[in-house]
């Protein structure tokens, strides 16, 4: 009886079927030659039938060359770190795309000679925050607080409130980095008081600047107070504000977030903040204020490790040109809207233990602690958290008290019928 392996198609035979070749082109020869003798083996092994193999390997193949898969957010914060903090706007994407290939990033088309990197997206910032006299970018908001560091304190003392030596994530703290510069910290206060005569007393000739960061990430309530910054800005030293989140201006919905605007008004000297997060862009570090203080950072020789790309600032620029982006059509969603959302959801979900229920979402991302946005959410039994979750495409909700929660507020519109086919396939 004749080996019924020797019917296993060859890997070259299987590389020129048509489907299989087109999606070489996409993905690489390589990855898919992998792929296709990974299935061979498993049809060596007579685990499938050698007529299955074509069918199998294009099963298994990658949507795109990255091992990134896409994913809908339904957990109800709007700027999830682990999910990529904020998603996009089409506008950015589609300067992504444009800026794929050779771009004018750093030439003037109308003189052919070299210009200044990213003059879109400074220009655009600088419109955005017309209080600021000079704009940079860095590639995170850490970055931007360790430029400062390296170019006004080298050696030299940075005076900061010990309630504001935070942690920003991962083990990382603000201190720590710091002090890597070689700068040294000069700690003022107490854990939930601070004022400006604190800050008065440490100031000396090695003081490089004072440094005010954000408590993003958590609040300190009761018996507090901390030095404004109209106050720090008066005491004849180099002022440093980091805002953290990227709010440029004010917003109603989060009046006790600091924003670039305001702070710059009151006398800060740099702000820094973050391209992503409440901005709605990609993850950037942005550096706002005084025209020389602003230009040594730029000059400093570590400014050039700290750069960002091209597909940053073609991102950047359109994020703050742009139409609003998911992150704030998410935050200023009204309750009605969702509610009506998850109402349509779950009448189609007819068959499925799926209600309508009132949900509670957060900002995330390290900004706007304490922020409660009221949403609405369609709950399912728990059983579908993960179902969901490694399905195609992934759903990540959360769970509470043994149900599956799917929170609109952080589901963009145009994905909800991806959510219901979702859910579908796993009833």
């Amino acid at each position: 009886m004749p080996d019924p392996r020797r019917a296993i198609p060859r890997t070259d035979a299987l590389l020129a079927e048509p489907r299989i070749a087109k999606a070489a082109a996409v993905l690489g020869r390589e990855l898919v030659k992998s792929v296709v003798k990974d299935v061979q083996q498993v049809a060596r092994a007579g685990e499938i039938a050698p007529d299955d193999v074509v069918d199998v390997v294009l099963a298994r193949l990658p949507a795109g060359a990255s091992s990134l898969r896409p994913v809908v957010n339904a957990t109800g914060v709007v700027v999830h770190t682990n999910l990529g903090r904020a998603p996009l706007s089409p506008s950015a994407l589609d300067a992504l795309v444009a800026a794929g290939g050779t771009t004018d990033v750093e030439f003037d088309l109308g003189t052919g000679d070299r210009a200044r990197r990213g003059r879109g997206a400074l220009a655009a910032l600088a419109a955005a925050v017309p209080d600021a006299a000079a704009v940079h970018v860095v590639n995170n908001n850490a970055a931007a607080l360790l430029l400062c560091a390296l170019a006004l304190a080298p050696g030299r003392e940075i005076v900061v409130s010990r309630g504001e030596l935070v942690e920003i994530g991962d083990g990382f703290r603000i201190p720590d980095l710091l002090e890597s510069t070689g700068a040294r910290l000069r700690e003022v206060g107490t854990t939930n008081r601070t004022s400006a005569r604190d800050y008065a007393a440490a100031l000396g000739p090695d003081t490089g600047f004072v440094l005010k960061v954000h408590p993003s990430n958590y609040r300190v309530t009761g018996f507090t107070s901390e030095a404004p910054i109209t106050e720090l800005a008066s005491l004849g030293v180099p002022l440093v504000v980091d805002i953290g989140s990227g709010l440029l201006a004010p917003h109603p919905l989060l009046p006790d977030e600091p924003d670039a605007a305001t702070a710059l008004r009151a006398g800060a000297t740099v702000v820094t903040a973050s391209g992503d997060k409440l901005l709605g862009g990609p993850q950037a570090g942005l550096l706002f204020g005084d025209a020389d203080v602003v230009e040594r950072l730029r000059r400093h020789p570590a400014a050039r490790a700290l750069r960002v790309d091209k597909l940053t600032l073609a991102a950047l620029e359109a994020t703050v040109r742009g139409p609003l982006p998911p992150m704030r059509a998410a935050l200023e969603a009204s309750v009605e809207s969702l509610r009506d959302r998850a109402q349509a959801l779950v009448r189609a979900l007819d068959g499925v233990d799926a209600h309508l229920v009132a949900s509670v979402a957060a900002v995330g991302g390290g900004g706007a602690p304490g922020v409660e946005l009221p949403s609405a959410a369609v709950s399912l039994p728990v059983r579908y958290a993960t179902a969901l979750r490694t399905g195609e495409p992934a759903v990540v909700g959360r769970v509470v008290k043994d149900r599956c929660l799917l929170d609109l507020r952080t589901v963009r519109p145009e994905e909800d019928v991806k959510l219901l086919e979702a859910v579908r396939r796993c009833g």
